[in-house]
């Protein structure tokens, strides 16, 4: 009988939600201009009788079809077509798949999932129907449902990951990952899977090279890496051998952030606004901020809030085209469509009455 609940318990561990952080405000909210990013509703069309959950990875290929990881009654990633029409269930039950965290897609157009309930990073073709790379591993079924652990795995563990968050690449197909929960670091391996580098370790900390949870993380054309710090409330920016570069600290809580493709990158970073926000939080949390790859802020729209087109919990974005957003949330149980509107001008708030 003891046994019995210690499983029920440990497995109950394993699927509650970390309580939420303090979240903090965005200093750069003061003097960074709006943007005209407007939703465009009821684009994407889930099947009949079906439901989105908790959208954990959004991500495009080259080709517009839109990929969209989430958590449900079981972890599940669906494709859509550039139109918003639902395409397929890529991976049902996949042995990859428990508690979703992140999808990404390659410049070969290779899917990429990263689950943080099975501790495995699994490297789809593009038709989604081949398992081309797994790195990672899941816990073993024979030692029976246990909880996550709460420590760090042992420093020497290079191909072992403990809750793992995010993964890149640079132009030369070098593999970046955030092992975000409990390991505290950023690991760098080969195009096939070599261990080659890692920044930060088993310990959270705040200093140069150190993480607090690295929630995210994107690499640029030139090869840096920019690394969502989520409880450390900053973006840390590190050269291609993870040598640490600097940190943009005035765009609060550091969730997720997202580079664009073409000639003049950008880099968008978001602002959530957990339930467990205390008081006061939806005045000065809920943005999206885009800025130039130096940590320049151009300009910033959204608001807190759980109806449509406000964000509740921003966790992935998609921003391949820096025009066109993709963003998924996870507390609202939402995918939206954010399109640019330059031309069209951005009405005045409103003034209350009485105020002057």
């Amino acid at each position: 009988m003891k046994s019995c609940l210690a499983a029920a318990a440990a497995v109950s561990l394993l699927f509650s939600p970390v309580a939420a952080l303090a979240q903090s405000a965005a200093t750069a909210a003061l003097t960074t201009p709006d943007l005209d990013y407007r939703a465009v509703p009821g684009f994407f069309k889930v099947p009949n009788g079906d439901y989105l959950g908790e959208l954990q990875g959004v991500a495009t290929n080259s080709k517009g079809d839109i990929f969209a990881f989430f958590r449900g009654p079981q972890t599940r990633l669906w494709q859509f077509d550039k139109t918003g029409k639902f395409v397929r269930e890529i991976g049902k039950g996949f042995y990859g798949f428990l508690f979703a965290h992140s999808v990404r897609v390659d410049r070969h157009d290779n899917i990429w999932t990263v689950d943080e309930g099975t501790n495995v990073i699994t490297k789809f073709d593009p038709t989604g129907t081949k398992v081309l790379m797994i790195l990672g591993h899941r816990p073993s079924q024979a030692d029976g449902p246990y909880a996550t652990p709460k420590g760090p795995n042992p420093p020497d563990e290079k191909y072992t990951f403990c809750r793992p968050t995010d993964i890149a690449w640079d132009a030369s197909d070098n593999i970046f990952v955030s092992d975000g929960y409990c390991n505290n670091r950023v690991v760098k391996y080969s195009p096939d899977g070599h261990f080659l580098a890692q920044a930060g370790g088993s310990a959270p900390g705040k200093g140069e090279g150190e993480f607090n949870l690295p929630h995210g993380l994107q690499v640029d054309h030139q090869g840096n890496v920019y690394v969502a710090d989520r409880t450390n409330n900053r973006y840390v920016v590190l050269d291609n051998n993870l040598k640490y570069k600097t940190a943009y600290t005035s765009f609060g809580t550091a969730w997720s952030d997202c580079i664009s493709e073409g000639a003049h990158q950008y880099l968008f970073v978001s602002n959530s606004n957990p339930n467990g926000n205390g008081p006061g939080s939806w005045t000065r949390t809920g943005q999206i901020y885009k800025l130039e790859l130096d940590g320049t802020p151009l300009g910033k729209f959204g608001h807190a809030g759980k109806l449509a087109p406000n964000f509740q919990v921003v966790h992935m974005m998609d921003c391949r085209n820096p025009d066109e957003l993709i963003v998924g949330e996870i507390e609202s149980w939402r995918m939206q469509k954010f399109v640019l509107q330059p031309d069209r001008p951005i009405a005045p708030a409103k003034k209350k009455k009485g105020s002057k």
